[in-house]
Parts: structure tokens; sequence; C-alpha cells
């Protein structure tokens, strides 16, 4: 029961009485002489239907004259209505019950109640005083009983938080101390630390949203539990003391790491402070890490680091990569990793990955040594290459982070490539050409998604975010056609490739119908063979019907490439979300599986990959790194068979070099980036298996930060928590917090009202939708 509650119950309970010895009472006489009550009359008011005030005429807020008031029991006013069952309460703000019985003393405006003390009943104490506020929260005989300190800094507190202190649940408040600083947190919204942080962020601002009183509890809590006193020190010695993060500053200092975002000024106050002397010694990030300046310093430090690898040896390169690694990663723990502030301690973490790898050299065995090789680790590099760039905006980082990709990633991409184009030259290529590739088989509704430039690391990345989405991915390697270039290869990928040959006189790798001889450039050919190969033709956003087979083309990744340069490290997250979104499409339109083929993968080289220069007079036709030679032509440039006919050669550039102009981005030629590529055969995991894809298996909460676990495939989840498990609306964590590759995550309720109730924690794929939930209580049961 709350304390409003309570007041209104021993309120109305002063008129209980013996009808076999008495009559009712005519009214309830509610003496105030120090007006303690006065402020939270208007809010009883609300409750309390039946009372009424002592002061100057204004019915409309139940208030007037004695005199008005004696009207109104004799039911002589008309502008005042009262509850049938209930017996007013007459509250006399300034009235003494002493001043009541001393009628012929009394002013005469309120000599028209004196006689109700006889008639009615006055709400006072056993021992006939006045209920004070103090005695009403202290006494055990018809007060609260609680424990209220007595000291006058407590008395103004509890006087000035006394409206709140309306609403607070009497057992709660039972066996706890109620001294200024618990009056002083409850008339600051009963979260100091929300506000100091508030405080910190807004400066003055924050003053003028607050009343008086307000203002004034938050000062004296401030005061009491962290010595700071903000009035007098400022806004400047709080932010100085936050980054310190010393005594009771540190639990500030955690609640700020929470939700960083929701204080955006925060940091910029903190710059505006003089750090330690960071050059003195060498003090860890947990010394300093408070201190944005010294993230900063530590950041230019990394860039500096990276930049000078240019300098060393890759071997040299790789160890230095690790050991700075080892020295920044406890900065991505720091705030200022979440506020965007630390791009080189994040892709510092890959270049650690991809530096590892690439001690192996792809440079040993048979062809099939390197695809099992890169399959199963070299890939690794790839992706980290991806993943460090996508990290990092700036020019100066960008330029860092390409040094230490070219110091390493390039010489082992260069001398992979060269050791495999070193094994396929006069010998037999893996990929074959379409005499010796067999059909492609027609299982009955399946559909057939071609993604044009779907590299095997990508096709990777796009598997996991499947199988998080519910769905069971097979994958199967393959090697594309030569060149590795789209003309080429989509026709090679398709399920008519039995029907495609190429022609003599072919220079732009264009295959054509082997039928008629129609070229396949423009796609139309290709379309009207499938058709009449009893395959429908799905358009970009269409889904079909389900059945029989059906081919269609989605993904923009080889063209945001070859626009965007290293640029795509940045857009590859969000294109695979889109290519995963239409492959859920498909399989809720009813196709039993999904196969994604793609033609070709790229080589991705920040800073631009190496060339080579071949004279026009030799070749038909040139592109980034493949040409075709003209007939006769002498060159020794090595010569290649092409996919569709064997009797067509071209030339492909050595290593990972392109013909001509410099880019970053680029394909055509061979090597295990370009050539070595995945199927995905995809299917709802329900259709496989009855496991479930993700599971909630340890739920923790710490105050309103909860932590959970999670077993299954959670690869790509994120965690909320909800009042709604299927409305994103009804969130009420800070942030949404992606699953950590333990499969942990925390996320912070903020509202402390919440607390006790009940909730659903939901994990939710990347486009948002919901794969798992489990029921919680908001701070734990």
């Amino acid at each position: 029961m709350r304390i409003i509650e309570c007041l209104i119950k021993t309120l109305r309970d002063s008129a209980i009485f013996n009808p076999e010895v008495q009559v009712a009472p005519s009214c309830i006489l509610w003496p105030d002489k120090d007006r303690q009550w006065e402020a939270v009359i208007p809010r009883l008011q609300s409750e309390l239907a039946e009372l009424l005030v002592l002061g100057d005429y204004a019915p409309e807020s139940r208030m007037g004259p004695a005199i008005w008031l004696r009207c109104v029991i004799a039911g002589k006013a008309p502008d005042v209505t009262l509850p049938a069952d209930r017996v007013p309460v007459f509250y006399l703000p300034g009235v003494s019950r002493q001043d009541l019985r001393a009628i012929e003393d009394c002013p005469e405006l309120l000599k028209p109640l004196a006689e109700l003390q006889f008639r009615g009943v006055i709400w006072s104490q056993v021992n006939a005083k006045d209920w004070t506020i103090m005695a009403f929260l202290k006494s055990d005989q018809g007060g609260m009983g609680l424990d209220v300190a007595q000291d006058n800094e407590a008395k103004n507190a509890m006087q000035l938080a006394l409206y709140r202190l309306l609403d607070e649940e009497l057992e709660l408040l039972k066996g706890k101390r109620l001294d200024k600083d618990y009056f002083n947190t409850l008339l600051t919204g009963g979260d100091p630390v929300r506000d100091l942080l508030q405080w910190l962020d807004l400066g003055d601002a924050f003053q003028t949203t607050r009343g008086a009183n307000e203002w004034k509890a938050f000062v004296e809590v401030c005061k009491s539990q962290l010595a700071f006193n903000p009035q007098a020190d400022g806004v400047l010695a709080g932010a100085s003391k936050l980054a310190t993060r010393e005594g009771p500053w540190h639990s500030v200092w955690e609640r700020y790491n929470e939700a960083p975002k929701r204080y955006p000024n925060l940091p910029n106050r903190i710059r505006q402070c003089k750090p330690p002397d960071l050059g003195i010694f060498d003090t860890p990030a947990e010394k300093l890490g408070g201190w944005p300046q010294w993230n900063a310093e530590q950041e230019q430090s990394l860039q500096n680091d990276l930049l000078a690898l240019n300098h060393l040896p890759a071997h040299d390169a790789r160890t230095r990569i690790l050991d700075l690694e080892k020295t920044h990663a406890p900065r991505r723990e720091l705030v200022w990793t979440e506020l965007g502030e630390s791009p080189l301690a994040m892709a510092i973490m890959h270049l650690a990955v991809m530096a590892e790898v690439t001690r192996t050299a792809l440079t040993a065995g048979a062809v099939a040594d390197l695809q099992v090789a890169y399959a199963t680790q070299g890939w690794r590099a790839d992706d980290a290459v991806l993943s460090a760039l996508a990290c990092v905006s700036r020019a100066s980082d960008v330029e860092a982070v390409t040094m230490a990709t070219r110091a390493i990633y390039l010489p082992w991409l260069e001398e992979s490539a060269r050791y495999l184009q070193k094994l396929v030259y006069g010998t037999t290529y893996p990929g074959g050409g379409v005499a010796e590739t067999p059909a492609s088989y027609k299982i009955d509704r399946q559909c057939t998604l071609f993604v044009d430039g779907l590299r095997l690391d990508v096709a990777r990345r796009l598997s996991m975010t499947l199988e998080a989405r519910g769905c069971h991915v097979a994958e199967t390697m393959h090697w594309a056609a030569l060149p590795s270039v789209t003309a080429t290869g989509k026709a090679a990928a398709s399920p008519v490739r039995t029907k495609i040959s190429g022609s003599d006189d072919c220079d732009d790798f264009e295959p054509c119908v082997a039928a008629t001889g129609q070229s396949l450039k423009g796609g139309y050919h290709l379309k009207k063979l499938l058709n009449d190969n009893h395959w429908k033709v799905l358009e970009r956003t269409e889904n079909g019907d389900g059945q029989g087979n059906a081919w269609c083309e989605f993904g923009d990744i080889d063209s945001e490439g070859h626009a965007r340069g290293w640029k795509l490290a940045k857009h590859i997250d969000p294109l695979l979300a889109e290519i995963a979104e239409r492959i859920g499409a498909l399989l809720a339109a009813g196709w039993n599986s999904v196969r994604v083929v793609t033609d070709h993968g790229w080589l991705l080289m920040p800073g631009k990959l190496p060339t080579i220069q071949m004279s026009k007079d030799l070749t038909d036709n040139k592109w980034g790194r493949c040409a075709s030679i003209k007939p006769g032509a002498a060159t020794s440039e090595r010569l290649y068979p092409w996919y569709w006919n064997p009797n067509q050669q071209f030339a492909l550039a050595d290593g990972v070099s392109c013909y001509g102009k410099s880019v970053d981005y680029n394909h055509g030629g061979l090597s295990l980036q370009e050539c070595l590529t995945l199927d995905l055969v995809v299917t709802w995991a329900g259709s496989t298996s009855g496991k479930q894809v993700a599971e909630v298996t340890d739920i923790a909460w710490k105050g309103l930060r909860c932590t959970v676990g999670v077993d299954g495939q959670y690869a790509n989840l994120s965690l909320d928590i909800r009042t709604q498990a299927g409305d994103p609306a009804s969130s009420v964590v800070v942030s949404v917090k992606p699953l950590k590759d333990n499969g942990t995550a925390s996320v912070v309720v903020e509202n402390e009202e919440l607390q006790g109730r009940a909730a659903f924690l939901v994990l939710l794929s990347a486009s948002g939708e919901l794969v798992a939930e489990a029921n919680t209580v908001i701070g734990g049961e």
C-alpha cells in the first residue's frame, strides 16, 4: 500500500463510530498549524473526493471560508457535490486544535467552525496533538511506524520530498532509514547518478529544467554521496572527477558506460579538463581510460606504428601487428570504442587475424592442397582485410590500415596467385571447360539464385547470416570458369550451360546459344534459353509459386566493387542482409530450397593492385586481368583455354596485377580469391533438423543490467527486452546489443519503475526477425 493510501485510510477511519451510543460525525477536521501538509493537498483532493479546504472562496477547487464549509455540510452549497457515503474532511491550514477549542478568542472567520469540533471529529494523534508529517511517519499509534531521522536537515528534506513520498510503498520503507539522503534522492527522481550525468552533459541547462527544491536536493545528494558540490565546484570539476573514476565516481563512470550516447556532450566536457601528464609514465588503460585525450593519443600512436610497417619485411610486420594488438586490445573495452573514437583499435583486431593467417603461405602442394588450405583457413585473411577496412573512415586511418594490408597481405596474395598459376599452366585447370563440367541436377521445387561476385569469404558470411535466421546451409566448392569474368561465368553457373558454346572468333568472352549462335550478351537469349528448357525466370522482386524450378538474379556485390573500390568493405554486410532477405522470401513462397550460385570472386587491395603493361597491338580485347590475343600475334604471356571453347585462348595477368589502369578492385585472372567459389543450398532448418536454432540458457540480473548466455546458432543475433515479444516499440532497453562471439550479451533497462515487471528476452536476426524468446522479470525475481 502506498503512503497516500495509508494517509487516506487513516483520515477516513477517524470517523468510525459506535452507532449504539453515538451519531455519525458531521465532518472530520484536519488542523495544520504549520501548514506542513498544504503543498500536497491538491494531490490528496484528486484521490479524496470529500476533502475541502478552508480558504478564499474558490468552489471549483473545493475551497472556501468557514461559513461556506458550514453550508456544504448543511447541503446548501449547490456548487459542491460530495460523495453520499463519505464524511466530509475539512483541511484547516494555519489552524491548530487549540485555536478551535478557544472559542471566545479564535478569529471571527474561524468561529463558524468552532462548534463542529463537537458534532464532528478532529484528526489528531492519541495525545491530542496535531498530526505533523514527522509524527505521522514515525508514530506506531495511528501512524506509519517508520524509522525517520529527526535532525533538521532530514526534516527540511522530508518536507520538500513529501509530494513524491506519498507514492512510495509502505512495505518497501519498513526497515529502511529515512534520512536526508533518502529524501533528497527521492526528490531528485530516485536516480541521483542519472541526474548527475545529465547535469554534466547539459551544464546550466539542467538547472533550468528543475525546480528550486529539486536543484537543492540534487546538490545535497551530491555533497553527501560524492563529496562534491555541483553549485560550488562546477561542471568541469565534475567532468574531471568522472574521467578519473576514483572512489564513488567509479559507479558514476560505470553508469555512463552503459549508455554513453545518452550524454553526447560529456566527451567534450572531459576534453576541456586537464588530464594527468600522459607522458611522464606508462599508465595502463584502466587508469587513463576515462580521458578521451589519452585514447586519441593512443589512436595516433597506433596510426604512426601502422604507417611505419611500410619499411618492414612481411614477417617482421606480422610480428609487429600482433604486438600492437596486445597493446591496444584493452582499449576496445572502453566507452570511446562504442562512441566511434577508436576505429584503429577495432581495425587492429582484424589486422592481427590477417597477420596470423598469412603466416602460412599457400605455396606448397598440388592444386587440391591449395583448395583445402584456402577453404579451411586462408579465406579468413580476405575476410579480415574487409573487416579492418570497414572499421575506418578518416583518410589518415584508411592510409594506416592500407599500409598494414599492403605490407603483409599483398605479398601473401601475390605469392599464392603465382604459385597457383604455375601449377595450372600447361596442365588442367580444375574448373575445366563446359565439356568436362557435369550438367546441373534439376531438383524439383528448387530456385537457383545467381549472385554476381559472391567471393568465397563473403559467401561464408552469407552462410552465417542465413543460419542465424533459422536456415540450414550446405556448401559445395567450385572453381569458376576461366576467365573469371561475368560474361563467361554467369552462363557457366546456369542450369542450361550444356546448351551453350563459344565461337572461334569471340574476343569478348561472351558465349552463345549452341543451337543458333546467338550471343548471350544483354541477357535476353539466356533467359529465353532458360524458359525454353522449363526454367521459370523470376524478376528481381518476384518470388514465384514454389512449383517446378526457377532462376533469378539478385545482389550488387560486383557492381558495387567496381564502383566503390576498397569502400566495398563498408557495404558488404548490408548487401548480404538484402540477399538473405531475398532468400527468405523465396523460401517463404514455397520453394523447397534455394541454390545460390556465382560467376567469380575478386581481388581487393586498398592503395590499388599492381599493374603490368601489354601492347594494344597484341590484343583484340583487354579487360582488367585478362586479354584476348590477336590471331598470329607473338607474345610471351601465358595463354589459357576459354571455358566455352578450348580452341580460343587468352592471356591472364601474372600474380595479382592488372592490365593497364590500376584499381582497388578487379577480377578476371587466376587466383584462389577469384576462382575458388561456393555454391550454397539453403533450406529451412526445420526441414532437416528439429533442433532450435538459438536458445537462451542463462539469465542473470545485476540491478537493471541483464546478461544472457545463448546456445546454438547465435551468430549475428542481437538481444532485446520487450514487454510484448513481437512489438519492437515495447522495447525497454537503452539499446539493443549484438551477441558476442561467446554467445553472451548485456543490456540495460534504465527506467527503475519497471523493476519487478514481467518481460520477454528476445533474440533478433540481422533483419530484426524474432528468432527466440524467454520470459524474465526486470531486475530479477
